[in-house]
């Protein structure tokens, strides 16, 4: 096992919504796409990588418990920050050092999921 994660989904009430509010605030588009009848909006991942999509889906729904996703902000974890709350989401936790591996802050999302944001520090 190269990954322990593989595929994450993050449930929206309004699948639209959420996928914009995510194309915004990390600055990239999503596809969007029907997997099985639900439909689908797939964050950028490259091939092989870790990939996840906000879902429209009866079966989960948005929460602030439970496991939290971290998204990486490919560098620019002030960028996505400084554009949460425009956005329709909020700063839960702001940024703050992990030590030798970056930083991290947590956001709610326009749904309502809890969500961290991760940023590697430079090699």
């Amino acid at each position: 096992m190269s990954n322990a994660i593989n595929w994450f989904e993050l449930p929206a009430r309004d699948h639209e919504r959420a996928a914009k509010f995510y194309e915004t605030i990390l600055g990239a588009e999503m596809r969007r796409e029907l997997f099985f009848g639900t439909p689908n909006a797939i964050f950028p991942y490259d091939q092989g990588g870790i990939g996840g999509a906000v879902i429209a889906s009866d079966r989960i729904q948005p929460a602030r418990g439970g496991t939290l996703v971290y998204l990486d902000t490919r560098g620019d974890i002030d960028g996505v920050l400084s554009r949460v709350e425009a956005a329709g989401g909020s700063i839960v936790s702001p940024k703050q050092p992990i030590g030798p591996v970056g930083y991290i802050a947590i956001i709610e999302d326009s749904e309502g999921n809890q969500v961290g944001l991760h940023q590697p520090l430079a090699d």
